[in-house]
């Protein structure tokens, strides 16, 4: 009788299992001019909580393991430590003034600041929580992003509109590369053999070898009904496979898929109101974008690069990030 008790224990608790529906990835998404961040369940594309946080928030990141989410407060000139767990303020980091947009290197150890007002990139050791090297970049410096192997970060700077290739060994600039007006993001492929640079101004993104160091592709964008000028190129983010490119397209409203082989557009994703940045979601079924005028975010389904839902947040949303589990 105890052995059949015990069977049927074991098989209730299976089922029990089976019926318990997966963690559900939070979504954090920045907004510009509430000073808060939002938090949005990924499954129910609901908000759960609202932070509080410093002035002008804009760039956002999360610790590798999803403890911890780093924020610049640009007008407070500093970068709050938000504790997942809690949704509680629980520390800061040193930068420079107007921190902007940052980027985490893959080991988890470093962040890279863009600071626009004083032309640096501030290297943050997150261990001490202290500065370690100052880098200085061109005229307005925002864009980060960093190779999947760690060697190599590339900054771009908005005025002198320039991508800074900078070797992450000894904190120096080792190649500049002069791209169109107004450089906003910097996004590697995955396999580490090019770099995507978006020119806001400019309506481009520049494909530059990650060896050569040389501009190989430019991608431009045209959409019927829309003047060029209204078509302003600023997140990217290339899925882990490397096949598909996204961009987003500023007051354009819409989202580009690029073929990362071709190098043509093959869709334009039609989502909020002046597109700014975009994220995955870890297991990239789903990338999120954030529309600043209409104060939403879109899901879009990757696989058929179709907009699911648009959930309201904060005030000027502007920047997202989602948690690794």
């Amino acid at each position: 009788m105890l052995g059949r008790l015990s069977c049927l224990s074991g098989a209730l608790v299976f089922a029990v299992g089976l019926a318990t529906p997966a963690s559900a990835y939070m979504v954090y998404v920045s907004n510009e001019k509430d000073n808060t961040v939002t938090v949005v369940d990924s499954t129910t594309m609901e908000v759960v909580h609202t932070i509080d946080v410093g002035q002008r928030p804009r760039g956002i990141t999360i610790s590798h393991d999803g403890k911890f989410i780093y924020l610049c407060a640009s007008d407070d000139d500093t970068i709050e430590i938000i504790d997942t767990a809690t949704n509680q303020i629980v520390g800061s980091l040193p930068s420079g003034p107007d921190p902007e947009l940052f980027v985490l290197s893959p080991d988890g150890k470093t962040l890279y600041v863009a600071n626009e007002d004083d032309n640096l990139v501030t290297v943050i050791d997150l261990d001490s929580k202290s500065v370690v090297a100052e880098i200085p970049v061109g005229v307005e410096p925002e864009g980060m992003g960093i190779s999947p192997d760690g060697k190599t970060m590339v900054n771009t700077s908005e005025t002198t509109n320039m991508a800074h290739f900078i070797d992450t060994a000894t904190n120096e600039i080792t190649h500049n590369v002069l791209v169109d007006s107004r450089p906003r993001f910097a996004e590697f492929k995955p396999d580490n053999t090019e770099v995507w640079v978006s020119a806001e101004i400019g309506g481009t993104v520049s494909v530059i070898d990650n060896e050569s160091r040389e501009i190989t592709q430019k991608i431009s964008f045209e959409i019927p009904g829309l003047r060029s000028e209204a078509i302003q190129p600023v997140g990217v983010r290339i899925t882990a496979d490397g096949t598909k490119a996204y961009v987003a397209l500023g007051p354009a409203n819409r989202v580009a898929v690029v073929n990362t082989e071709t190098y043509e557009v093959e869709k334009y994703v039609l989502v909020g109101q002046r597109v700014w940045q975009l994220a995955f979601t870890p297991d990239q079924k789903t990338i999120i974008s954030t529309n600043g005028v209409s104060n939403d975010i879109t899901f879009i389904d990757v696989a058929t690069d179709e907009p699911v839902q648009s959930v309201t947040v904060g005030a000027l949303p502007w920047g997202v990030v989602v948690s690794p589990q």
